[in-house]
């Protein structure tokens, strides 16, 4: 068995915050908490979600995030992007990144050559599933809107009253129930009579019994963002971790969102910057700055320059 799939197995984290706590002090490296990682170490493999936490609240790579990036692959350590954005959402970001070959996108099911955006890797919720997923949260949640980003990126799909975030590009429109025709990378769920948290969880009780992941990215906004079970984060990164070799104690991972949460847990030292969520700021090893105070390079600057 994988140092990664070892961790997993042991530690079996349960996403409460309670649970959390428990499983860092029992099952994590001691890295002190507040004064970093252990005397003499130093990271592997470096792991980014983008917005909120990489990204500046202006959508842009600072000058300083992005020279500690490339003093990164600079002294031959790998860093990757792990980032709920589909890859229609990418193109911005990657112009402003140092080169690398591949990437983790949509919270976990898909890693995407970054050259070409071939697929990699899919990790998609069948259409039985979606389907039913959506029958289930259409009956719990009246006003929930739906969409869709398809594994194989063809398109994305969304329900008429759906309000996309970014320009679509190439769409498809109808109800969900007739977009669900293919394998889904994310399913999405609207709905604008409530915050994220408090629709994360109408949806996870409406959905107990479905085998499928919840998450959300939004802040205050209510989306929730819902993937296949067992695909996430902290399971795309410990496979991605593991086919470099590279163990997940010497993984480090900074994110915000609660769709970084199983990220952080999982690495070997996870850092949430200060604007992070509740949720995910109680399982990280550290808080850093935000994400406008170049909370990353802050702290990369430990080992690279």
């Amino acid at each position: 068995m994988s140092e990664a799939a070892k961790r997993r197995s042991e530690c079996k984290l349960d996403t409460r915050m309670s649970e959390a706590a428990k499983w860092r002090s029992e099952c994590k490296l001691d890295t002190g908490m507040s004064g970093g990682p252990l005397l003499g170490w130093r990271p592997a493999l470096v792991a980014t979600d983008l917005d909120g936490t990489l990204l500046g609240s202006d959508g842009e790579v600072s000058a300083a995030n992005l020279s500690a990036l490339a003093a990164v692959a600079a002294a031959g350590v790998p860093y990757v992007v792990v980032t709920g954005r589909p890859w229609r959402w990418m193109a911005p970001v990657l112009l402003q990144l140092p080169a690398q070959g591949s990437a983790i996108l949509a919270n976990g099911a898909l890693v995407v050559d970054l050259a070409d955006g071939r697929v990699l890797a899919s990790r998609p919720m069948t259409v039985g599933d979606t389907l039913t997923c959506v029958r289930v949260l259409r009956a719990a949640i009246p006003g929930g809107v739906f969409a869709m980003e398809y594994s194989d990126q063809s398109a994305f799909g969304r329900e008429p009253a759906y309000r996309a975030r970014w320009p679509p590009g190439e769409f498809r429109c109808g109800a969900a129930e007739q977009l669900c025709d293919r394998p889904v990378a994310k399913l999405l769920l609207r709905s604008e009579s409530h915050g994220a948290d408090a629709l994360h969880a109408l949806a996870a009780e409406a959905v107990r019994h479905q085998l499928v992941t919840l998450t959300h990215s939004s802040g205050q906004t209510g989306l929730v963002e819902i993937s296949a079970a067992g695909v996430d984060k902290g399971a795309a990164l410990a496979r991605y971790a593991e086919d470099l070799g590279i163990a997940g104690r010497d993984v480090l991972a900074f994110g915000d969102g609660r769709n970084d949460l199983s990220m952080l847990s999982w690495a070997g030292h996870g850092v949430a910057v200060s604007n992070a969520h509740p949720a995910t700021r109680a399982v990280a090893d550290e808080i850093g700055a935000s994400n406008d105070e170049d909370a990353v390079a802050a702290v990369l600057s430990r080992w690279f320059c």
